[in-house]
């Protein structure tokens, strides 16, 4: 066996994974379950067991709940954390968060999931989730604060929370929405380690970030997951900010669109890898990585994956960092637009086989009726595109990537065969980039009524300069892509991911107008500018003039890779559009952003669609074979648990986020009739 692939443990045993203590399943993050009372031959009986609302709001809910001891936690759409007895849907108990008047992203509790202790001698068993600045703790038996874990229950998390983490030793790992990792005493809340995932000045990789934009981004808002035999941590990190203009943060710009493996105990870097350099498309490792075996040369090896939205899978061996694989890269074109130095060469694998376009090509455009393929060809007149093709000042930069290939929820592991199954979108991308003519008031001078109002009510979510953070897009050169009637709509009424602002006068609402769209603003210092600067139009999509994505379907699929083989073993479409079908078309898929699961009864779930069904899919053919309707898209993956030996599975459906449907607060379980299990 060569030197650096790594002989299994084998850890974990497939037949062990009965349990969901941690959302995705496990510490391998692989939402593998072992339960297999449901399966192929009996799932087409599956029904509806018990439907849980909240009821204190509707919203998006991403977390995967975790159940433990037959009691499911998970949070709701009203800033709350819920104890729901898993056999029947009984809220036990219900610990609400503090109301906060400008919600940011990080502010939902536990949005991409939460942990269970179980507990030492000196500490007792604590439930463990991020929201805001802080990590909290609370008794899964009452929902209280833990006395004992930092203050009144919660500690400091200084750049925000979103995803779950993980437990080692006691440590709580744990990654922040801003960027960098942190460990915690899951006991005490004290701050054991920092690890920056954006190299601070004298670290190892500062010298890959050159200008003024030194450190933006880079956040691993994708999450971690552990090997704890071993004591390493393996954190996806996400790309550079700001997203599709780079003149400001030149170089590869480590640690940003990397796998990095951190010794558990210290935080200490033991490897790296970075997929995209310098990445200027928004095409970055946007899911915890999942931990599998595989077998190579007739032996198996303990190994990482990780997905990228650009389509390709990271595949390494998990002590040595090397790709199993050959890794290949390629001369990638060279930046036109002034200031701009773009990377000299970018990934294009083999091997594992690419799951989505990595490009976009002019044969994709859709050709569902001569009227959609001619619409769709006026609005790319004029606009670049190719493979990693740099974007040029005011011309319409085409890609694919952004919400994937894959998104947040990654992949799940069949651990007996290492076989992974994901969830990916084909959609076209669109982003222009400008030159930025704007400039900030004179520090000297007073604000305006309308710059006020922003400070108070939008700069914690798209920053005080309009410059956007994380997800959230920046406002820059707003008035070159929307009317005052679009954005005062929008105001109104949120999108996605924005809610509506809050109240406010006619008169208050008009300044905050005038400061977004830079008028009637005290002017600015008289200084030359330093070198050209630029702001890109944000995250559009191409449709069709009916609304579908501009290019030929599947626009979402569900997809099986062998990982021992690097080779696609199915693929097939995820969703539909029941319009569509009426008129005669073939399944199309759909956009989506749920993630599979799967069993050893030989299923994958999955659910995310625009069509607001959750389906089990033959995990060796990818056949269909159930499905159900749920009151909302069910946009995070399914748990599997079993409560007095009865298997259920359980997903938050809400709808809403990313694919914008109307939104809810329920969590559906479903399960075998009594007389039907022991099929």
């Amino acid at each position: 066996m060569p030197r650096e692939q790594t002989p299994t443990n084998g850890l974990p045993a497939a037949g062990s994974l009965r349990t969901w203590t941690v959302s995705h399943g496990d510490s391998f993050a692989d939402r593998y379950s072992a339960l297999a009372q449901i399966n192929r031959e009996n799932v087409k009986n599956l029904r509806e067991a018990w439907t849980y609302h909240s009821r204190d709001g509707i919203g998006n809910i991403q977390a995967n709940p975790i159940v433990v001891d037959g009691v499911m936690y998970g949070p709701t759409p009203g800033r709350a954390i819920v104890a729901i007895d898993a056999s029947n849907g009984t809220e036990l108990w219900r610990f609400q968060l503090e109301p906060v008047e400008q919600p940011r992203i990080e502010d939902a509790p536990a949005r991409r999931g939460l942990v269970y202790w179980p507990g030492t001698g000196d500490h007792p068993a604590r439930v463990v989730f991020s929201s805001g600045d802080w990590v909290y703790a609370l008794d899964p038996k009452t929902g209280h604060p833990m006395a004992d874990f930092g203050v009144n229950g919660r500690a400091p998390l200084p750049t925000g929370g979103t995803a779950v983490g993980v437990i080692w030793k006691g440590a709580y790992i744990v990654p922040g929405l801003l960027g960098d990792v942190f460990a915690f005493d899951i006991g005490t809340g004290r701050s054991l380690w920092r690890f920056h995932t954006v190299p601070q000045q004298g670290e190892a990789g500062a010298d890959t970030w050159r200008g003024a934009g030194f450190g933006n981004g880079a956040h691993c808002w994708g999450g971690l997951s552990l090997d704890a035999e071993r004591g390493v941590v393996f954190a996806a990190i996400g790309n550079a900010l700001p997203d599709f203009v780079g003149v400001d943060r030149l170089g590869d710009n480590l640690y940003s669109d990397c796998l990095v493996a951190l010794d558990a105990r210290t935080g200490k870097r033991r490897w790296y890898f970075q997929n995209v350099r310098h990445d200027i498309w928004d095409l970055d490792c946007p899911a915890p990585p999942v931990l599998l075996t595989i077998t190579r040369d007739a032996r198996k090896i303990d190994v990482v994956a990780c997905l990228s939205k650009v389509g390709d899978t990271l595949l390494l061996d998990r002590m040595s960092g090397k790709p199993i694989f050959p890794f290949r890269l390629r001369r990638a074109p060279a930046s036109t637009l002034p200031g701009e130095a773009t990377a000299a060469y970018q990934p294009d694998p083999e091997l594992p086989e690419p799951y989505s376009s990595q490009d976009f090509k002019i044969e994709e455009v859709t050709h569902r009726t001569p009227q959609a393929h001619d619409f769709v060809m006026r609005q790319l007149m004029h606009a670049t595109y190719g493979w990693f093709e740099p974007p040029s000042e005011g011309r319409p930069m085409i890609y694919a990537g952004s919400r994937g290939g894959a998104e947040w929820t990654g992949a799940c592991v069949d651990v007996p065969t290492g076989r992974i199954y994901l969830n990916s979108n084909h959609l076209i991308g669109r982003f222009t980039v400008y030159r930025n003519d704007e400039r900030e008031r004179d520090p000297s001078l007073a604000p305006s009524g309308g710059e006020t109002t922003f400070q108070q009510m939008c700069a914690g979510c798209h920053g005080a300069k309009r410059q956007g953070i994380g997800m959230v897009p920046a406002l820059l050169g707003l008035r070159h892509r929307m009317s005052d009637d679009e954005v005062t709509g929008l105001l109104r009424t949120g999108r996605g991911q924005m809610p509506p602002a809050p109240p406010m006068a006619e008169g208050q609402r008009r300044d905050l107008l005038d400061f977004l769209m830079r008028r009637n603003q005290p002017p600015p210092p008289h200084v030359a500018a330093a070198g050209p600067t630029y702001f890109a139009d944000g995250w559009n999509f191409i449709n069709d003039p009916d609304g579908y994505p501009g290019c030929n379907p599947p626009w979402g699929e569900l997809v099986c890779i062998d990982m021992n083989t690097g080779r696609i073993v199915w693929r097939v479409p995820l969703g539909n559009y029941e319009k569509l079908s009426k008129e005669g078309q073939p399944e199309t898929g759909t956009e989506n952003f749920g993630g599979p699961t799967v069993t050893a009864g030989g299923l994958v779930f999955c659910s995310g669609t625009k069509d607001s069904m959750i389906r089990a899919f033959d995990k060796d053919t990818g056949k269909e074979l159930w499905s159900a309707r749920l009151p909302w898209e069910g946009c995070a993956p399914p748990s599997v648990y079993e409560v007095n030996g009865r298997e259920f599975v359980v997903i938050a459906a809400t709808g809403g986020g990313k694919i914008a449907t109307p939104t809810g607060d329920a969590y559906v379980a479903f399960a075998l009739p009594a007389d039907l299990r022991q099929e």
